[in-house]
């Protein structure tokens, strides 16, 4: 197991290694640095030297699913991804409180950790709730928004192939037992025809390899707040009050028009809170949009930040 020295007071740490059927691994050749948290290793890729983008993936993804971005944008830039706990090369703890408020928590304590500021905040599904709570928790780190079909607001939409993984009993053992979530994704959060490619799925699918590595990936299905009565309501409640706080900062929203997760109506939510958003439809890309149109997010990023650049910190 190769060690890789970690920075801003982090020790070395042997990386931890991933399986799959087919070599993924040249995809995605980034070593990931750690911060403990309560005993538990939280883990990211540090990449490039610039202004921090910090990107916050969903479920069942991890940072892995950012890989575009790192590779196009780590010369300009300083690409920051984590892996939620539960997920990637982070602890999978069995008895921890996955829910939004403690995922929001542990990203705003890495931020403080690495002292981030002037960030550009850059989530796709489950990362656009859990980075945006951090980000109206402390506003003042934060200086453009991306976000990539997600939702940070009150919705009774939901499918019903993710309604059927919150089934009592039958739903674990699909999404943790059969791992029917993550891998069903590999092809319907994809308009590609045929599925993702097959080091493409195995990269996706590498981390969550057991019943016990999948044990975030049901959490989260199970976080879902559709009543008054869940207990991640309230946080997402608050989350959605002070949404329009933000409107403050350049956004820009990027859409897989295909998605029949986040569909384009959730977009529509967004540009309520967000009327003067950017907004890039890509109308042949699905949930997975940074697998379906990597080229094009790249470049509506890279542009979006070129339109937005931040004003010179005080000498």
């Amino acid at each position: 197991m190769k060690r890789v020295s970690g920075q801003n007071g982090e020790s070395g740490q042997s990386q931890p290694q991933l399986g799959g059927q087919c070599d993924w691994r040249p995809l995605f050749p980034f070593e990931s640095r750690e911060l403990e948290i309560e005993g538990h290793r939280y883990r990211y890729v540090d990449q490039g030297q610039g202004e921090p983008l910090l990107l916050v993936h969903g479920n069942p993804t991890w940072s892995f699913y950012w890989r575009a971005l790192i590779a196009g944008l780590a010369d300009r830039y300083r690409l920051i991804a984590v892996d939620h706990m539960g997920c990637g090369r982070s602890d999978k703890p069995q008895d921890y409180p996955y829910c939004l408020a403690q995922h929001a928590q542990n990203l705003r304590r890495l931020i403080e950790h690495l002292d981030l500021r002037r960030v550009t905040l850059v989530a796709h599904d489950w990362g656009g709730a859990i980075g945006l709570s951090a980000a109206v928790a402390d506003p003042s780190r934060f200086a453009r928004l991306v976000l990539m079909n997600t939702a940070a607001f009150r919705s009774r939409r939901m499918p019903w192939r993710i309604a059927a993984c919150r089934l009592p009993g039958v739903g674990r053992l699909a999404v943790q037992g059969l791992n029917a979530f993550a891998r069903a994704a590999t092809w319907m959060a994809t308009t590609q025809h045929g599925g993702l490619p097959s080091a493409v799925s195995s990269g996706l699918l590498a981390p969550y390899d057991s019943w016990q590595n999948r044990v975030a990936i049901h959490r989260f299905v199970r976080d879902i707040p559709t009543s008054a009565g869940h207990p991640s309501y309230p946080a997402l409640l608050e989350l959605e009050q002070k949404l329009p706080e933000l409107g403050r900062l350049p956004v820009l929203l990027v859409w897989g028009m295909r998605d029949w997760c986040f569909t384009p109506a959730f977009l529509q939510r967004f540009l309520e809170f967000f009327p003067l958003a950017e907004v890039c439809r890509l109308n042949e890309a699905g949930h997975y949009v940074m697998e379906d149109a990597p080229r094009e997010v790249l470049a509506a990023v890279d542009a979006f930040l070129a339109r937005h650049p931040l004003a010179m910190e005080p000498a």
